[in-house]
């Protein structure tokens, strides 16, 4: 079984941005724990992280055709900012099959107004903050 954990815009700055909201580990960090975590249940994880959009929407519209050959069992996405933006990606993850679930590294709901709408969440099966 595989797993696909996608991380976008900025998370690539995890323990340098904002430490007091998004915490002092990095994403070489999360990745490895993820993989720890990972190994001992006996799954697969694959780790991408990216900038840019267009790129997340590929990523996702891949793990739809992996998930319909049976190579992927699902997604973990960290949108970032896309979240609360991106409504290609929301499109995209309403046009595949594979189990795709939400994660925040903080509570939006407790922040900033803007943060508190996801278009992840409009098609995620479940969300994590």
């Amino acid at each position: 079984m595989k797993i696909l954990v996608l991380n976008g815009p900025n998370l690539n700055l995890l323990g340098l941005r904002e430490p007091a909201v998004y915490g002092h580990a990095t994403l070489a960090d999360v990745e490895q724990l993820c993989c720890d975590v990972g190994a001992r249940l006996g799954i697969e994880i694959e780790c991408r992280q990216s900038n840019h959009e267009g790129v997340l929407v590929d990523w996702v519209q891949e793990a739809g055709a992996a998930h319909r050959r049976g190579e992927l069992a699902g997604a973990v996405f960290n949108a970032g900012a896309y979240t609360h933006t991106s409504i290609a990606i929301l499109d995209a993850i309403k046009a595949i099959s594979v189990p795709v679930i939400e994660v925040h590294l903080s509570n939006p709901h407790t922040r900033e107004g803007f943060r508190h709408k996801s278009y992840v969440g409009m098609a995620a099966k479940a969300t994590v903050a």
